[in-house]
């Protein structure tokens, strides 16, 4: 078996020089650099201007391609313009615009099309939690009187939470696969790897393995739990998000190791099951990738009111399954001396560490996160560029989101179709689904203020309540607050930060003025429907002061 060693170089302009540009795309100019969402009017961008003629001609190119992809090879001597190893929701989503740019596709999938995010991760847990949503409010009688409801009484049945989870997560990964087949793209079976440039094998073990050939490959393979040394996993009383999903059991008593977003979501879950639940964080305060004003407010109200207690500055040395009638043990001890604290005893222990990438295999050298500059072009030990070779999404390791994997690969299409294409990762938002929710886009205060000393300017911020917002107080769920971090001199926004209702669908309105450059003096005149939660973001705007005479116009952001 040949190996693939990262160590050629290419500049990037002949990477992008490379694809195949389609007939919609002919309009446009190769070496053009194109900013996810930026307005039309800020980059001159022709697409956003085209006439209703231009739209259906490239109707008409977007079908024939549909029924043309797999017909016939790339028309340079590949068997594909694209080849992507992996349908996760990355590879998804750059298959799809791939033909739709004209590019011959085929993807590569060795488990199950939708990957991480569809069958064991977002797209379950959302079921989950809308479970432990309904659970919650209907177990809350003061609130439920408060709007005049009374509840007898509430209960659940475990199976059909967990049918409901693995119901919705076939559903999706069906429509992803019609998807893909309605628009033409190849789906092969197997797991592929890298044996030459430009050359890719795949299949299953016990089956002859084919090789093909692609002017250009995506590696979308995603990532899989990370299990800290001294863990044992048994899948039933010692388990990873993984097996949590399933919900096969709700244990009496579970701790849950690391406090980030996939502790917290299980969290919301276990507790409005019934279960107690216990944090293990090796760091010396919960919730440590939150904005520490938004960590400190979560922690009263999604972790103090509940039944939940914790231990901070501890790391799980061991932990062993629940065998012989004797409970799960967790051994813990200080982080920083390494002695021993304590040893608990729990029905249960879920593993949330974090995740690390699924690269082995693959045929590269590199065997952890795959290393990939601002276009994702791969890069090897020396920082030179791969040709023809791109990784987006969690193996990457650059922001390990679902709907950042799939931005990263169309950014890669539009650069293979020759335009070249910069992601600004700070305008790509994140979300963690409690009750209530807590949303983020861009830097947290302490990273904008460090950020503010190093290159000499002022940072202002500006707060605002749930309580002053009519439809939150209406819905009875005043608890929550915004806050905006930003620069007075030149109203760009730094970051928005917020914990509350809907939290998850109102952070875009911030992501999107940081995607297309929009200062403040405009949002300010940007006009809400009342009564919504979205006039939460309107009194954030509203209360930022910018600095008389700065001008209106929007600039570039900077790609990050």
């Amino acid at each position: 078996m040949h190996s693939v060693s990262i160590s050629a170089s290419a500049s990037a302009s002949a990477i992008a020089s490379g694809g195949a540009r389609s007939k919609a795309a002919a309009g446009r100019r190769p070496g053009e650099i194109r900013f996810c969402g930026l307005r039309g009017d800020a980059l001159a961008c022709a697409s956003l201007r085209a006439s209703h003629a231009a739209a259906a001609t490239r109707r008409a190119v977007l079908r024939a391609a549909a029924s043309a992809n797999g017909a016939a090879g790339s028309g340079d001597g590949f068997d594909y313009d694209l080849v992507i190893i992996g349908a996760g929701v990355g590879g998804h989503g750059a298959a799809l615009h791939a033909v739709e740019e004209g590019l011959k596709t085929a993807i590569i999938e060795g488990d199950v099309v939708g990957g991480t995010c569809v069958n064991r991760g977002c797209v379950p847990s959302k079921a989950l939690l809308a479970v432990s949503g309904r659970m919650r409010e209907l177990h809350d009688e003061h609130h439920m009187k408060s709007l005049g409801l009374q509840v007898s009484s509430t209960g659940y049945d475990r199976q059909a939470v967990a049918d409901h989870a693995n119901n919705l997560a076939s559903k999706i990964r069906s429509n992803l696969t019609n998807s893909m087949k309605a628009m033409g793209v190849d789906i092969l079976t197997g797991f592929g790897k890298i044996v030459g440039k430009q050359k890719v094998r795949y299949g299953k073990v016990g089956f002859p393995e084919k090789e093909i050939t692609a002017k250009n490959i995506i590696i979308a393979t995603g990532s899989v739990p990370f299990v800290p040394k001294g863990i044992e996993i048994d899948g039933k009383t010692v388990f990873t998000s993984d097996h949590a999903l399933k919900l096969e059991s709700v244990p009496d008593w579970i701790a849950i190791v690391g406090s980030g977003y996939i502790g917290l979501e299980f969290s919301d879950v276990y507790t409005a099951l019934g279960s107690e639940v216990t944090f293990v964080e090796a760091l010396d305060q919960l919730m440590p990738g939150f904005d520490p004003e938004i960590a400190k407010l979560a922690q009263r109200v999604l972790i103090n009111t509940r039944k939940i207690d914790y231990h901070t500055g501890v790391f799980a040395s061991k932990i062993t399954p629940a065998k012989d009638g004797k409970p799960v043990l967790i051994e813990l001890i200080d982080a920083k001396t390494k002695e021993h604290k304590e040893t608990l005893e729990v029905d249960a222990a879920l593993i949330a560490t974090g995740r690390a990438p699924f690269t082995s295999g693959l045929g590269l050298e590199n065997r952890g996160f795959i290393p990939v500059d601002e276009r994702m072009q791969v890069t090897d030990a020396d920082g030179n560029v791969v040709p023809n070779l791109f990784c987006i999404g969690d193996a990457n390791g650059k922001l390990m989101l679902a709907h950042a994997a799939s931005a990263q690969g169309i950014s890669v299409v539009e650069q293979i179709s020759g335009r070249d294409h910069i992601l600004n990762h700070l305008s790509i938002p994140a979300a963690c689904f409690t009750h209530p929710e807590i949303s983020m886009v861009g830097l947290t205060e302490p990273q904008a203020r460090e950020k503010a000393d190093n290159e000499g300017f002022e940072v202002s911020v500006v707060k605002t309540s749930f309580k002053a917002n009519t439809k939150a107080l209406a819905e009875n769920e005043g608890d929550g607050i915004a806050k905006m971090i930003y620069r007075p001199d030149t109203g760009e926004i730094l970051g928005v930060h917020i914990l509350g209702l809907h939290a998850a669908d109102l952070i875009h309105e911030a992501s999107n003025a940081i995607a297309l450059g929009t200062r403040l003096q405009e949002l300010k005149l940007a006009v809400h429907a009342h009564p919504t939660l979205s006039e939460v973001l309107d009194e954030l705007f509203k209360a930022a002061k910018v600095n008389s005479g700065v001008s209106h116009s929007v600039n570039e952001p900077v790609a990050a």
